[in-house]
């Protein structure tokens, strides 16, 4: 997306066209670079404002990221909902149906890089640098994403109960933190190569997901 030389924005309309091309921008840089490498010297560039107008409608690169972590992870709950029903049969055995919902978690996920990269972010980067306000709207979001995620697992899953909800943050988590495993860096990648004892520790994040995944709900999922 090349920049764009905006007019100043007048009304509250031009304002969210303004905000809407600066979260556009950022999710094309993230298609790129990993969360880490996207800064906003360079995301105002890309989009044709002084970094000083940018502050103008977030107030930090963290505000930016965390809005479209939000963005992605609302994406990513309506495809997945379609996936579920595609692929679970409500009518087999519980273990059998963890074990369908964990597998198409886990591969939906997989196939959103940025998303995980998000995720793994969220906690230690994203949510620092930014207002009470700005946090406190992102978790009241992320809420909403939750009772969403939660509704999902137990229209397959109604065993779980009330460990839908925990069980729904775990995936988060697991998703942030075994996708940093699945993309190492090219000197570890060379390392890898070089030595090839030491790939066992680039995951596949398909792989790890399912399996995560799956220990996961059986270990919540009521016995017997």
């Amino acid at each position: 997306m090349a920049g764009v030389n905006f007019q100043r924005a007048r009304t509250e309309e031009q304002r969210e066209i303004r905000r809407r091309a600066i979260l556009d921008m950022a999710a094309a840089m993230l298609d790129e670079m990993p969360v880490s490498a996207v800064t906003l010297n360079e995301l105002s560039r890309r989009v044709g404002l002084a970094k000083p107008n940018v502050l103008r409608y977030f107030e930090s690169r963290e505000a930016v990221l965390l809005e479209l972590l939000d963005r992605f992870l609302r994406e990513w709950l309506a495809e997945l909902a379609g996936e579920l029903a595609a692929g679970v049969d409500e009518d087999l055995p519980m273990a059998e149906r963890a074990a369908a919902v964990a597998g198409i978690v886990g591969r939906s996920l997989s196939g959103r890089a940025v998303l995980c990269d998000l995720f793994g972010a969220q906690g230690s980067v994203l949510e620092h640098n930014v207002s009470v306000e700005v946090v406190a709207r992102y978790k009241r979001a992320s809420l909403d994403r939750l009772t969403t995620m939660t509704a999902l697992l137990l229209t397959y899953l109604p065993e779980l109960g009330e460990n839908a909800t925990l069980f729904s943050l775990q995936t988060m988590v697991m998703a942030g933190a075994l996708s940093a495993y699945s993309t190492p860096p090219p000197s570890l990648r060379a390392a890898y190569r070089a030595e090839p004892d030491l790939a066992r520790f680039h995951l596949d994040l398909e792989d790890s997901l399912k399996l995560a995944l799956t220990s996961t709900l059986l270990g919540v999922l009521p016995r017997g």
